[in-house]
């Protein structure tokens, strides 16, 4: 067992991403996820190769990483909510010219310049594509400091394996947080890059990385290839965590930071006698849309645990196709739901179950 280190999540997951081969960086600074910039511009230009670049925007900084991108190297930027709309053209350029990239959302209250306390109210702009037209990105929840370093590692080898961008979604509780982890990197899978922009060296034609289609015939083609991947990674790549399912009357589902708060609300429910569980979606994009139906023929009810006005409860009704009713316990600018929040819904769910 590898010995863990006490860190903060903002700096764990800067961290995991030197280790996973990202050696360029380029941001600016918004609270409250600074501390990845932070520490990135100390690390990065003691490794040789190493770049870190503080652009003078948010849209300076996601164009560069498109650039970095198209050469093959694993590259990152981070932001907090506000700043991650600034990117949103530049992410769907990314998405267009088919580049792999890890982009990290600290989230903070909103809209508007909000506040900088956590918040869970980027949820539909990740995981409906945070950009104009048709693309999708990974999308990944982590809820503990672990999942933070874990979760960096997923993110860019999902991203070289689908070429394609990863946000890696957090908030201000797990960039600011402080908990032990292991940062054991284990293997770093490498993929092939044929279409690199690396230099021809005389020995190939010119690669050519691109998003523009003259052509409505060409571009339709290449929606459409690119949505059968995205089927696939459907398919295969969804994530998700049980917790105390096995006999569940009422299905609690939350991620992020709301899911640790759930997880001691059922546990004083099941104190108080009360069948409960939870399933909680590690990827938010593929979302994790069959166990969620397959929990529908189990359970009473189901309740949507949010830090937002209840995105998430529209797709776990589509997921379950409706067939149970959904619940929405939340918080939102900023506020975190108490145990006490979770467990009164939970209560009310039981006393509404016929």
């Amino acid at each position: 067992m590898s010995e863990k280190v006490l860190m903060k999540g903002n700096e764990a997951l800067a961290e995991a991403a030197i280790m996973a081969g990202c050696h360029h960086y380029f941001g600016y600074p918004i609270t409250p996820q600074t501390e990845v910039a932070a520490y990135m511009s100390k690390r990065l230009p003691k490794i040789e190769g190493g770049v870190f670049l503080q652009a003078e925007s948010e849209i300076a900084a996601i164009n560069m990483v498109m650039g970095v991108a198209s050469t093959g190297k694993r590259v990152m930027t981070s932001s907090s909510s506000p700043g991650i709309s600034l990117k949103g053209e530049g992410i769907s350029y990314i998405a267009g010219c088919d580049l792999p990239a890890l982009i990290v959302n600290v989230q903070r209250g909103g809209p508007g310049l909000g506040g900088i306390q956590p918040s869970q109210s980027d949820y539909t702009q990740a995981t409906k594509g945070p950009g104009h037209g048709d693309f999708r990105l990974i999308v990944l929840a982590p809820a503990s400091v672990q999942e933070m370093v874990d979760m960096t590692f997923k993110g860019f080898e999902l991203a070289d394996k689908y070429q394609m961008p990863v946000m890696l979604l957090s908030d201000g509780t797990m960039g600011q947080m402080m908990e032990p982890v292991s940062l054991e990197a284990g293997e770093v899978k490498k993929y092939d890059k044929p279409w690199a922009l690396t230099g021809t060296k005389g020995e190939r034609k010119p690669n050519i990385v691109n998003s523009l289609y003259l052509k409505a015939d060409e571009l339709e083609k290449v929606n459409f290839e690119r949505y059968e991947r995205y089927a696939k990674i459907e398919k295969e790549e969804a994530l998700w965590e049980e917790y105390r399912m096995e006999d569940a009357e009422v299905c609690i589902v939350a991620f992020g930071v709301a899911a640790r708060v759930s997880k001691n609300a059922i546990d004083a429910a099941r104190e108080k006698g009360i069948k409960v569980g939870m399933i909680r979606p590690i990827t938010l994009w593929p979302f994790p849309k069959e166990a969620l139906l397959k929990a529908a023929d189990k359970v009473d009810k189901f309740i949507s645990v949010e830090l937002n006005m209840g995105q998430m409860k529209d797709d776990i009704e589509l997921a379950i196709r409706c067939k149970k009713d959904v619940l929405l316990c939340n918080r939102t600018g900023g506020m975190i739901p108490t145990v006490e929040n979770v467990l009164g819904k939970i209560e009310e769910a039981i006393g509404g179950t016929k």
